[in-house]
């Protein structure tokens, strides 16, 4: 039985000027102007860390960080275009009976559109956005996952860090895309292949042992 094949979407399928480092900065920036203390640490975490600090100072602090994410996301997604290779690659899995999933940080709308933009929306039977469950690198979205494809083993596919340390949390194995080495190895994320073409991973998933 072949294994699911869970992608994350930004930079992985789909490519858009969402510019991550950049919101990152935008919400740090407003926790603080509202009173919210960070310490030096606090430029290591994730954008959902910064907004969880936020929620936890006043509910509609987090509410406002959440809606930041939000415009920047809507913003983005009408610039998107598939990633190269992303139409064969996902053909290439779907015709030798590779079940297909998306598991983002993106809200569920954002993800329809994009991957209606994108014309990939065909690919995929389950999409598991942070409607449903907490972001990566939280792995609860692989529970979801793993509900829906029970008897499925599962290949995380992503281009960040959180990525591979969601799937390694969840007992997933890892696949890089186009991720940078050295930001893997000072995550702790120690990826099964770190792929520079997506349209290798059919021929990869074909040879590669679990």
């Amino acid at each position: 039985m072949r294994p699911l094949c869970a992608f994350d979407l930004d930079h992985t399928l789909v490519r858009s000027p969402l510019d991550l480092p950049r919101l990152k900065v935008e919400i740090r920036a407003l926790v603080e102007s509202e009173g919210v203390p960070l310490t030096e640490s606090a430029r290591t975490w994730t954008i959902g860390q910064i907004i969880e600090a936020a929620t936890q100072h006043r509910q509609t602090l987090g509410d406002a960080c959440w809606a930041l994410c939000t415009a920047h996301e809507e913003e983005a997604v009408h610039h998107a275009e598939p990633e190269p290779g992303a139409h064969e690659t996902l053909t290439a899995l779907r015709t030798a009976g590779y079940p297909l999933a998306v598991w983002t940080n993106n809200t569920r709308p954002v993800v329809h559109r994009a991957l209606e933009i994108c014309g990939l929306e065909g690919f995929f039977t389950t999409l598991v956005t942070r409607d449903e469950a907490a972001l990566k690198p939280d792995p609860s979205g692989l529970r979801l996952l793993e509900a829906a494809f029970p008897e499925r083993r599962i290949w995380v596919v992503g281009d960040s860090w959180v990525d591979g340390a969601a799937a390694h949390a969840g007992g997933a194995a890892f696949i890089a895309y186009g991720a940078d080495p050295v930001e893997l190895a000072r995550r702790g994320v120690a990826p099964r292949t770190v792929l520079r073409d997506l349209r290798h991973l059919p021929e990869w998933l074909r040879t590669a042992a679990w």
